[in-house]
């Protein structure tokens, strides 16, 4: 008898272990497949986008079903002249026009001048880029927050920037944890 209760507690045992490492297998399975297809992290390089995000911020970014809008804050990831991704903040999309005063700042987009409490002075530089300025199909129009220091769509070196490279939305600030929050 005694033998039949070792044996069927090696039984319970050998089971609670494989249950516990198929349950690991699934997890770590869906955790992968979530930060390949649905999330992914990267960093801030660089004060472009002061005051709202700042150099090594870590995001977490999101691109599924992603539709590129105005106001979102997007990483590029191809930009000639740049080994690291870019983070900026849509302004224009396809078919809107953009210009730019650059003796009051302000940036306009449809001929609205656009409410912008997220940047860190009004908008001066002035680069190689002629404006006013149509955004072209399949196309944004960006800009940095901190525009004083901010190499961007007013620059040929950036230029309008193809949907196809935007990796995806800011959503999340995770680092560093003073800030954990959503991005805005």
């Amino acid at each position: 008898m005694e033998n039949i209760e070792k044996t069927q507690q090696r039984y319970d045992l050998k089971k609670d272990i494989l249950e516990w490492f198929e349950a690991i297998v699934v997890s770590l399975t869906v955790v992968i497949l979530l930060f390949t297809f649905v999330f992914r992290m990267v960093g801030v390089d660089g004060s472009s986008m002061v005051p709202t995000l700042h150099d090594n911020d870590r995001l977490v970014i999101s691109n599924l079903f992603y539709q590129p809008k105005q106001g979102d804050i997007v990483i590029i990831s191809q930009t000639e002249g740049y080994a690291k991704p870019l983070v900026k903040r849509v302004i224009a999309t396809e078919g809107q026009e953009v210009d730019i005063d650059f003796r009051e700042g302000i940036v306009y987009v449809d001929g609205k001048a656009l409410d912008e409490p997220y940047v860190a002075g009004p908008t001066r530089s002035k680069f190689d880029v002629e404006f006013p300025q149509i955004v072209p199909e399949g196309k944004l129009f960006v800009l940095g927050d901190n525009r004083g220091n901010s190499t961007d769509s007013r620059s040929s070196r950036v230029g309008m920037v193809d949907e196809k490279v935007i990796l995806g939305k800011a959503i999340l600030r995770v680092l560093p944890f003073e800030d954990f929050g959503i991005v805005k």
